[in-house]
């Protein structure tokens, strides 16, 4: 018997903010220590792969530098000079606090503000609860899917696509704006599983050659933003060639003659000079996918994460309509699963309790709502914050303006964390949480198709407790703890939203442990039709009255520069374009033993990763002077960042890319790279355009 099997194994689902939310085995030593942690073999998804960094995730629970007390600030905001507290202490002071400030400025002064550093739903959205009780300030979070879901809603209309399993059965598996082996391994699992049982082509795209575009047969380097312009040509070439799968196209898409004639421009010449890709590079590619029925479009989220996102999901997702590959299995585009699983959290969220009347602002703009009134919709200041599962000080756009928010001295800001975190460091009061092994939770799959359990595996040290907890008790003390969905367990909120699907109990899941919920073919394929009234795949976006997952409440109204979004698939330079004054585009791409600020606390993940470094092509570093390992300093209008570069020429000359979310302390000047990054929020629904920069480069003092 091997070691594994004698251990005693516990299981739970990855809390972290991934599409894959995969299926864990845990190895479990006592009643408060775990060891490795494995892929469930038996789930058909995760495949028994999992990422390295969780495959470590001992080396977050037992970590010695852990927040394990409440903590009260003692001088000045970011300081560093604490006093411990009492749990009941710090909560008390925390109610107080927002009662104070409500009493000043009304309940909108409060902001609840919270994201995906879980992705349970119970400890995730449970804050949404207090929110609604109290009628504090509403939260739109837009930091991540907006722009990809948004453009994925114009032309399928549907948030849900061919069962992500069938990459393995694929004969082209197009890898799309998603660094897979380092952001959601399993996407790797199935389209290497179609390689070598099938022979399939692997094609990744991608703005430089990483880990993903290592493992390719066709790696596609492109500029930044580039991503329509590609699409069009691709398509421009379907017609051309008779490629183009017409039956197909008459029957399920809106406006095929209209699309073919608005391509006639759109040329592999014209997109080479846009997006640095070579004419013969466009055309086979076109090629591939226009002579490869089964193929299998996985579009990710980093390439949406440009101010014309939106544009470029809308333009890759229409190449499947275009080829006709929805109608195979192993065909089609997909980019999210979050439609299909239709949980009710009304209790969880307390959203009958909504006042509709009470603003809402916008999670990405953190920094102008902490420091203008542009931000506030005509409501009062925020005074009074409540953080959980998001560390804004570091990963929030425009840190300089967050930074400055969270400083002000009549803010009074609680965060419940793991750790010391950049956010942490400038608080009033400091909780600590529990780890996902700690607590239970149920997670849905966006990247696949199951709901998973999480069920509570060890006990946490003494001190950390649940979000769950704190929402309670904050709910006590603030006088709403008697409103509908409070004074309920994790598991009761479980069972309820299991039962309202008819997907059983806490119980009953802990014994299955997850639960597959793909449509059927003909759903995730829209062989029944796409999601629009008439069924069709729109290629012409109704940019401004699509109905979409994240559309911002109508109080808000639309974002950006709606009136250039193009009538179809396009490319618009609404990005940030290269200039005389900031000549190189930077993107800040995902680090492979990070997970946005998350595992950089970790120290393999920490000497793995080890420095924050800009990789820059040969021919521009030496245009600079500069050597590899030499500090170079970045910068645009909102301020400057000092990097160590790194010398690589899997990158287009003018592009340059900082990867992983460093802490700001990493950084020599004590700030991170969000400094350079703009919280302007993009046409026409919103989020926030992370590899969307322009910048000026130096050899640093």
């Amino acid at each position: 018997m091997n070691q594994h099997a004698k251990l005693r194994i516990g299981h739970s689902a990855c809390p972290h903010d991934c599409p894959s939310t995969c299926a864990l085995e845990v190895e479990l030593l006592d009643s408060k220590r775990i060891g490795r942690v494995h892929g469930a073999k038996a789930n058909s998804y995760t495949s028994g792969v999992i990422c390295a960094k969780v495959a470590r995730y001992a080396d977050r629970v037992h970590h010695p530098d852990r927040l394990l007390k409440p903590l009260i600030r003692a001088g000045a905001k970011g300081e560093g000079t604490w006093k411990e507290a009492s749990w009941e202490a710090a909560l008390d002071l925390v109610a107080e606090k927002f009662i104070e400030a409500e009493a000043k400025y009304g309940s909108e002064t409060v902001w609840p503000y919270y994201y995906a550093g879980t992705m349970g739903l119970v400890q995730r959205d449970g804050i949404e609860r207090l929110r609604h009780a109290k009628k504090y300030s509403g939260f739109f979070g837009s930091i991540c899917t907006n722009l990809a879901w948004t453009g994925w809603m114009m032309g399928a209309g549907a948030l849900r696509g061919p069962d992500p399993r069938e990459m393995a059965k694929s004969d082209c598996v197009v890898v799309w704006g998603t660094n897979a082996v380092v952001t959601q391994v399993n996407v790797m699992t199935h389209a290497i599983k179609a390689r070598k049982e099938r022979g399939a082509k692997i094609v990744v795209i991608d703005v430089y050659e990483n880990a993903t575009i290592k493992q390719a047969d066709l790696g596609l380097v492109l500029k930044p933003g580039t991503d329509g312009a590609l699409a069009c040509a691709v398509m421009h070439v379907l017609f051309r060639d008779g490629m183009a799968d017409r039956t197909y196209l008459e029957k399920y898409t809106d406006d095929p003659h209209g699309l073919e004639a608005h391509l006639q421009t759109r040329t592999p010449e014209w997109a080479a000079d846009i997006t640095g890709l070579s004419v013969d590079e466009i055309e086979t590619f076109a090629r591939l996918v226009g002579t490869t029925k089964k193929t299998y479009f996985r579009l990710g989220y980093g390439f949406s994460r440009q101010r014309n996102g939106s544009v470029n999901m809308h333009a890759a997702a229409s190449i499947a309509a275009v080829t006709g590959c929805w109608q195979y299995e192993g065909g089609g585009a997909f980019h999210s699963n979050s439609g299909i699983f239709k949980l009710n959290q009304e209790l969880l969220e307390g959203t009958r309790m909504r006042d509709p009347a009470i603003r809402h602002l916008d999670h990405s703009r953190i920094g102008p709502v902490l420091t203008g009134a542009d931000a506030l919709y005509g409501g009062p200041p925020v005074t009074a914050l409540l953080i959980q599962n998001t560390n804004p000080v570091n990963v929030a756009p425009e840190q300089r303006l967050v930074k400055q928010g969270f400083l002000r001295d009549d803010l009074f800001s609680c965060v419940h964390e793991q750790f010391m975190t950049d956010t942490a460091k400038l608080a009033d009061v400091v909780l600590p949480a529990t780890m996902f092994l700690e607590h239970d939770d149920v997670y849905k799959g966006g990247g696949n198709q199951h709901i998973t359990l999480g069920p509570k595996l060890i006990d946490p040290p003494e001190g950390p407790r649940s979000n769950h907890f704190v929402i309670e008790e904050l709910g006590k003390r603030l006088g709403v703890g008697d409103r509908p969905g409070f004074g309920m367990t994790e598991q009761q909120h479980i069972d309820i939203i299991l039962g309202k699907r008819g997907l059983g109990s806490f119980s009953s899941l802990k014994e299955q442990k997850w639960v597959d919920l793909q449509p059927d073919f003909e759903a995730a394929h829209f062989i029944d039709g796409f999601g629009h009234t008439d069924g069709k795949f729109r290629f012409r976006a109704d940019w401004t009255g699509q109905a979409a997952p994240n559309r911002p409440p109508k109080s808000m109204g639309l974002f950006g520069p709606v009136a250039s979004l193009p009538e179809f698939p396009d490319h618009v330079d609404l990005i940030e374009v290269a200039d005389e004054a900031h000549p190189f585009r930077l993107t800040t791409s995902p680090a492979r033993n990070f997970l946005n600020s998350t595992f950089s606390e970790t120290p393999v993940s920490k000497a793995k990763e080890g420095r924050p470094e800009l990789l820059l092509h040969p021919d521009d570093a030496a245009a600079y002077g500069l050597a590899n390992g030499d500090r170079v300093e970045i910068g645009n209008t909102r301020g400057e960042v000092v990097l160590h570069a790194r010398l690589f020429d899997g990158i287009k000359r003018g592009v340059v890319v900082a990867e992983g979310i460093w802490p700001n302390s990493a950084h020599e000047r004590g700030e991170g790279i969000n400094v350079l990054t703009g919280a302007d929020a993009p046409a026409p629904y919103g989020g926030a355009a992370f590899h969307d920069n322009k910048v000026w480069l130096r050899p640093a003092n």
